[in-house]
């Protein structure tokens, strides 16, 4: 029997329990408010509120120890510089926890856990945020139509070149007689280049040479 044993298993192993105590611990400091059974919720208070009082020391020791936990620098420096210092007037109770509706599926009791006195704090930066960038991409696509005709109108209108006018066309009769004149004088060039080849070239004999006779040997 589980005799003055308080903590609850959660069904999963001692390291899996400590990696997920420490993961929703991390998401509740980050977002500020999350959704969970309510046994994890009631587990992961008692982490969650001795993180903040580490941080509401301040010292180099305490914020070591709250490093073993978080692991994000960035979200370590939240804890230390804006999470801790706005619980200095309070003394505990830094969480909130509250009842909701069975979870469809395995009929899981769920809650919500959240900071006191934040006042979703978290929430409202990003709704902000959110909000901001949609004015700044509506206002970038919306162009006013004024501007659109000042710009058509401050335009110059480009001259258009003059046309050339086109050259009148020769008759064919004068056409055919050029071509004529054209043939009628390439051929007496071609013949004189014909003849100055021809001077150029002199005729070359081939001299046949005697055939030698055979004289017969004497014998002695």
């Amino acid at each position: 029997m589980r005799h003055l044993k308080r903590k609850r298993n959660l069904g999963i192993s001692p390291s899996h329990r400590s990696s997920l105590l420490s993961n929703l611990a991390v998401s509740i400091l980050d977002k500020e408010r999350i959704v969970t059974t309510v046994a994890k919720a009631k587990e992961v208070r008692g982490l969650v509120e001795r993180l903040i009082t580490f941080g509401k020391k301040g010292d180099i020791h305490s914020m070591r120890i709250a490093a073993r936990v978080i692991e994000d620098k960035t979200l370590l420096k939240k804890l230390f510089s804006e999470i801790a210092p706005s619980f200095k007037d309070r003394e505990g109770g830094y969480t909130r926890i509250i009842k909701l509706d069975y979870r469809k599926g395995d009929n899981a009791p769920t809650a919500i856990i959240e900071l006191t006195g934040r006042d979703g704090q978290e929430i409202a930066n990003r709704r902000k945020k959110k909000s901001k960038q949609a004015d700044a991409v509506s206002s970038s696509a919306k162009t006013p139509v004024s501007s659109k005709k000042s710009e058509k109108a401050e335009a110059p209108k480009t001259s258009k070149a003059p046309k050339v006018p086109k050259k009148a066309e020769a008759p064919a009769a004068a056409v055919e007689a050029n071509v004529e004149k054209a043939k009628t004088e390439e051929k007496p060039v071609k013949a004189e280049k014909k003849a100055a080849k021809v001077e150029k070239e002199p005729e070359q004999k081939t001299e046949v040479a005697p055939k030698k006779k055979k004289v017969p040997k004497e014998k002695e």
